[in-house]
């Protein structure tokens, strides 16, 4: 079977569990009324941080395709734009 495929594969099957937990994270700081910027700069780092955990921990088998390389780059920057909307 095709890399590309099995870690699309694992993405599907891995990502959208991290993004209910995240928007679970989002709801409730709204909830909270937690500054809309706040919020989504918390949300921003806790999501991105669970996306790169999870690349992580595949990157003994995938670290030698352009895909994971791609979505390790875009994870990693969605938690800092996390960082800099806490910062600003």
């Amino acid at each position: 079977m095709d890399e590309n495929r099995v870690l699309l594969n694992y993405y599907l099957f891995t990502v959208p569990h991290i993004t209910v937990l995240a928007g679970a994270v989002l709801g409730l700081l709204l909830l909270l009324k937690v500054d809309i910027k706040k919020a989504l700069g918390i949300f921003a780092v806790f999501y991105g941080s669970m996306l790169t955990i999870l690349a992580f921990m595949v990157r003994g088998h995938f670290s030698r395709l352009v895909l994971y390389k791609l979505s390790l780059i875009i994870f990693f920057g969605f938690t800092l734009l996390g960082i800099v909307l806490l910062l600003t």
